[in-house]
């Protein structure tokens, strides 16, 4: 039998495929929602690893976990990447395509026996079912019904699951890196904002720390030996604070200030802890400057003050590449009927790591979900047909570059 067409693909047949198979979705939601699985809680994490190898396996992918090397004081899971060959050759127009989720929630041991799963209707709740159960299952139900479907036109599909997405990957940010290396695509399956709209931009984020050294002084007997660095670090909180509005879609946060041991001794040292979000690597890179700028011209005579760059995050940016991503996903979505938006936010995940390397991205292709990290977590189940069947066909189409 030949493999299906595309058009047939996205216009009949996987919107009843998704539809028949939402009793089932359900059932191994309300299972992923009874696993404690908070990022240092690698236990729990391994277990919906395993859940999910087991599934991939199922619909004919090589598994592959990787147990990261431990970056962070606690430990995490493992990362699982797995992958499947298509029938097509680059050559031949074929592409590679990523898909990538979290295993891991916010929430500590225990929760899910508190707050189980419950389905009120259309409405689903429990710890993790939108950020990020929902949508992980999203995509594995997805790829069941292509491979149910038989469709193949693609070089090769890449699934990616993460255990430490919630606490900034620290440990499996080179795993996802290495899985983005020759994508052609990525697809980001946090849940849908709650007006359905996916996501085409994330911004970036810089940590920064700020060390302003003074002079000790007995602050009784000679306080004019000293040279304060807490008055010196105040000064720069403001200055740094007023970088705010100097560009667009930048902003400076001066959010931890430590300074001094003791009331009678003038200050000798202090530390700033300051974050930069950008929607732009080049946002980031200007804020950088002048924060140096700034800190490079103390106010208070005898201080230094130098500027260091403890991470980054790079910004998943709004490009032409990604917009066109979008105008196709946004046209299957007319085809099944649905309107949808694209939104841009200060938050960041996997994706951003993704877009990071030049792969064109985009996100929030779970089905709609809010109240993300709060006991009031809820996913509406009503919209996991159209965007299951949403992102198979939008997973066919990138696959295929014969008929894009």
């Amino acid at each position: 039998m030949s493999a299906p067409s595309r058009e047939r693909l996205r216009t009949t047949g996987l919107l009843p495929r998704a539809e028949a198979l939402l009793e089932g979705y359900l059932a191994d939601l309300a299972q992923l929602v009874a696993i404690d699985s908070g990022s240092y809680s690698p236990a729990g994490v391994n277990q919906m690893a395993d859940w999910t190898q087991e599934r991939l396996l199922r619909i004919g992918f090589a598994v592959e976990r990787i147990a990261p090397a431990p970056t962070h004081r606690h430990p995490v899971g493992d990362v699982v990447v797995a992958r499947k060959r298509g029938d097509l050759s680059v050559a031949e127009g074929g592409r590679r395509v990523l898909l990538v989720a979290h295993l891991d929630t916010v929430f500590e041991d225990g929760t899910a026996a508190e707050r189980p799963f419950v389905l009120d209707g259309r409405m689903a709740r429990g710890p993790g079912v939108s950020d990020d159960k929902g949508g992980l299952l999203a995509g594995l139900t997805a790829l069941d019904i292509l491979h149910q479907a038989g469709a193949s036109q693609y070089a090769e599909l890449v699934f990616l699951a993460t255990p430490d997405e919630e606490i900034g990957s620290p440990a499996s940010r080179a795993a996802t890196e290495a899985a983005a290396c020759g994508a052609d695509f990525a697809l980001a399956l946090e849940c849908a904002r709650e007006n359905g709209d996916v996501v085409i931009a994330r911004k970036g984020v810089a940590d920064f720390r700020v060390t302003v050294t003074g002079r000790a002084a007995h602050a009784g007997i000679e306080p004019e030996r000293g040279a304060n660095a807490a008055l010196a670090a105040a000064h720069l909180v403001v200055a740094l604070q007023s970088l705010n509005g100097h560009w667009d879609d930048v902003t400076v946060n001066v959010g931890v200030v430590r300074a001094g041991t003791r009331a009678n001794i003038v200050c000798p040292e202090a530390e700033l802890r300051v974050e930069v979000r950008s929607a732009t690597a080049a946002g980031i890179a200007a804020a950088r400057s002048a924060m140096e700028t700034t800190v490079a011209r103390p106010c208070v005579p005898g201080t230094t003050a130098t500027v260091e760059q403890l991470d980054l995050c790079p910004p998943m940016e709004d490009t032409p590449a990604s917009r066109r991503m979008f105008d196709r996903a946004r046209k299957i979505a007319a085809d099944l009927g649905v309107p949808l938006g694209g939104a841009a936010t200060g938050g960041v995940g996997d994706a951003n790591f993704i877009a990071g390397t030049g792969v064109p991205t985009l996100d929030g292709l779970g089905p709609v979900g809010g109240a993300d990290h709060t006991p009031e977590e809820w996913l509406d189940t009503s919209t996991v047909p159209v965007r299951v069947a949403l992102l198979a066909s939008l997973v066919a189409d990138l696959g295929d570059s014969r008929t894009g």
